[in-house]
């Protein structure tokens, strides 16, 4: 089998930029939750089997305290932000696993539903929804993978190297040095995706870059600047590590059997009334039938 893991708060950032204005039966905006919904069954739809999704449900996470310019829910726009949890509740309705992260953050939900997956041997790829280079940690070869859906790109191991000169365990060692500005860190001064690549590639791990640029292995521009940012600033670098490193335990999945889609809630057909959608209802039903003939 394979399972899909997607990232509930980008497609809903994706679908409320991407799509039309729609209104509920109250007239409130739903047309991101309409959108997720229609994206969602059309990956049913397409023979996706087993499915679930991460969501933000609050986007701030143990990391605000961590650091205090982390992400928060300052700037995003209100008719966003008042679909998140209606997402999570229609999503539940369709029949699809959510998980609602609070201290944690989706990224993290993801990684511990991918890391229970590949443990299964009935699983054969693990297809992590986003685009995000945070998830770029979670590949494995070919067994765990990024599939950008909007691009229509898988990304493996060879893909994240090729993509950012580093392994997927050296990601988060490579964004404390570049910084995400996504995420609200800025990483080391003067260290940019080039250099970082080179020397992270090498050494793959912060510890084990030497302090003084004569002692690397590999030639970069302004390496003495550079190394001495680093020297000075090993420890913050370290932090950033830890604000990048996705945590992996947390208890989102107990088995893959969990995943199976086996069809709407008896609610759904509420929910969709209430979004003025009754289309997704028939799809969903349709789909239902289809796989139980």
């Amino acid at each position: 089998m394979n399972v899909f893991l997607v990232d509930g708060t980008y497609e809903l950032f994706r679908h409320f930029f991407a799509m039309p204005s729609a209104v509920d039966v109250e007239g409130r905006e739903v047309g991101a939750v309409r959108g997720v919904l229609g994206s969602m069954l059309s990956m049913l739809e397409d023979d996706v089997t087993h499915l679930g999704v991460a969501t933000d449900h609050v986007i701030e996470s143990f990391r605000n305290a961590l650091w205090p310019g982390y992400k928060t829910g300052a700037g995003i726009e209100p008719a966003l932000f008042a679909q998140f949890h209606p997402l999570e509740d229609a999503l539940a309705a369709l029949g699809v696993v959510v998980w609602p992260m609070t201290e944690l953050e989706a990224d993290d939900g993801l990684a511990s539903a991918a890391a229970t997956a590949r443990d299964d041997p009935r699983v054969e790829q693990v297809f992590i929804c986003t685009p995000d280079k945070d998830l770029s940690q979670c590949v494995i070869g070919r067994q765990v993978v990024q599939f950008d859906r909007r691009a229509g790109t898988v990304r493996d191991e060879d893909g994240v190297v090729a993509k950012f000169g580093v392994r997927p365990a050296s990601i988060p060692d490579y964004l404390a040095l570049v910084g995400d500005t996504a995420d609200g860190f800025p990483g080391l001064r003067g260290w940019g995706a080039k250099s970082t690549a080179l020397v992270v590639g090498r050494y793959h791990h912060l510890e084990a870059i030497p302090d003084k640029a004569s002692a690397w292995d590999v030639k970069v521009r302004g390496a003495d600047r550079l190394a001495g940012e680093l020297a000075g600033h090993r420890d913050l670098a370290v932090q950033f590590r830890d604000l990048a490193t996705l945590r992996t335990t947390a208890p989102v999945l107990d088995s893959v059997d969990d995943l199976r889609w086996t069809g709407p809630r008896a609610r759904f057909f509420d929910v969709c009334a209430r979004l003025n959608a009754p289309g997704l209802f028939k799809r969903a039903k349709t789909l239902e039938a289809a796989r139980a003939s």
